[in-house]
């Protein structure tokens, strides 16, 4: 599965001059077809934070939309229904375990082919809903985190939990990565998986997830790229005509392309080391790793020592 990873050598971000990546990274330049208006660019990098009114449950951060959180309060008691409306995820979830597998395995010189490959590593799964990728983390021998601000998600994910002894393990906490912040925790492995395109802040998001890493420690995060083919795919055909996803699920404008992800991550203090695509095959029904970014895209990078 590691052969199947793409690197890529150099991330151009959306100022004139390219972000150099590792020498180890292969791959073309990004092209850019869709930049971002001058309002997104400051609703990136602005410092501004959002009122910390809360309800319904949710602890209400600077980064965080009170609409996203409703909209999957709503669905919260589907999470493990392998039909229901995360349906998509529980089928791209190998996928993406496997490219996180090999890329902390790598970096925290740990076997691949271990039963319990992360073994000693406390990781984050920032965003956790209801625990779909917390518990396989927990059965790879890592010490889990799970965070969300969705209260229900957080009952879901701890009523499953404690169904197998190995997952029971698992920490379940409603709150959010800038709470862990203030509370000083720290994670070998920060992981914040298609939650980024529902935060406010993007900016101040990454930051939060630096601040959790340990020095030369690990950061993964997947989106979606916004591009035209990812509206097409991702939006009009997840929503409104497969109904993979209830409509309303994404808004196109909230989308980071691979630069901008780049460029955020930079100025937190992570550099990106690789990257990698999800492409779907209607016919076999599964998610493979690609070189195609061009719609849903997963990235790991490394904080930098000071």
């Amino acid at each position: 599965m590691a052969s199947k990873l793409v690197r890529h050598r150099h991330l151009r971000a959306l100022s004139s001059s390219s972000i150099s990546i590792n020498n180890h990274i292969r791959s073309p330049h990004f092209s850019n077809p869709n930049r971002a208006p001058l309002s997104f660019s400051y609703r990136l990098f602005s410092n501004a934070s959002s009122s910390s009114s809360s309800s319904g449950g949710f602890q209400r951060p600077s980064s965080l939309k009170d609409l996203e959180l409703a909209k999957f309060a709503a669905i919260a008691e589907t999470w493990w229904d392998s039909e229901g409306p995360f349906k998509p995820l529980h089928v791209m979830n190998p996928t993406r375990l496997a490219f996180i597998r090999s890329t902390l395995c790598r970096h925290f010189s740990k076997d691949p082919n271990s039963a319990k490959p992360f073994e000693g590593l406390k990781i984050v799964d920032v965003g956790c809903g209801g625990g779909i990728l917390s518990e396989p983390l927990a059965r790879m021998g890592a010490t889990v985190t799970g965070v969300d601000a969705v209260e229900k998600n957080i009952k879901i994910a701890r009523i499953h939990a404690d169904l197998d002894p190995v997952t029971s393990t698992i920490e379940y906490c409603c709150t959010t990565a800038e709470k862990l912040v203030e509370e000083d925790r720290k994670f070998d492995a920060v992981i914040a998986l298609e939650v980024i395109e529902h935060v406010a802040n993007p900016a101040e998001f990454c930051k939060s997830l630096a601040a959790l890493t340990v020095p030369d420690g690990a950061t993964v995060i997947s989106t979606i790229n916004r591009s035209m083919r990812s509206y097409a795919t991702a939006i009009v055909a997840a929503e409104y005509l497969l109904h993979w996803l209830p409509k309303g699920t994404h808004e196109w404008s909230s989308f980071l392309t691979p630069e901008e992800l780049v460029l955020i991550l930079q100025r937190a203090n992570i550099t990106v080391r690789e990257m990698a695509g999800f492409v779907y095959n209607p016919l076999t029904g599964r998610w493979s790793l690609s070189d195609d970014i061009s719609v849903n895209f997963i990235a790991f990078g490394t904080k930098n020592c000071q």
